[in-house]
C-alpha cells in the first residue's frame, strides 16, 4: 500500500499540476478536461483507463459529452499517494496527446 504524502511531498509536487484543486473536505485532487467532441474524450478515457489497470489504480471520473471530471486520491491510504501523482501526470499526458 502507499504512503499518504508528507507535507514536503505536497509542497514540492502539487504546484507542478497544472489546473488541478484540492476537493474540499477531501484529501483528493480534482481536474476537468475539455475536448473537442464525445470521440476524442471517450479516446482520452480509454488511454488513461489502460494506464489505470496497469497500476491497478482507478480514477473517480464521470464524462458527459466533451467533459471528463477526473478526481485522484488513494482510498487505502485515507488520501493522496505517489499512485494519484503519477496518474496525474500520466492523465496530464494524455490530454495532450489527445488534443493534437
Amino acid at each position: 500500500m502507499a504512503n499518504k504524502l508528507s507535507s514536503e511531498e505536497r509542497a514540492s509536487t502539487l504546484p507542478a499540476l497544472t489546473g488541478w484543486n484540492l476537493v474540499a473536505g477531501r484529501d483528493a485532487l480534482h481536474k476537468q478536461f475539455v475536448f473537442k467532441d464525445f470521440n476524442s474524450a471517450f479516446s482520452f478515457m480509454t488511454r488513461v483507463a489502460l494506464k489505470a489497470e496497469k497500476m491497478d489504480h482507478h480514477p473517480e471520473w464521470s464524462n458527459v459529452w466533451n467533459k471528463v471530471d477526473i478526481t485522484l486520491s488513494t482510498h487505502d491510504a485515507g488520501g493522496l499517494t505517489s499512485l494519484d501523482l503519477e496518474l496525474a501526470r500520466f492523465i496530464e499526458t494524455a490530454a495532450l496527446l489527445q488534443s493534437v
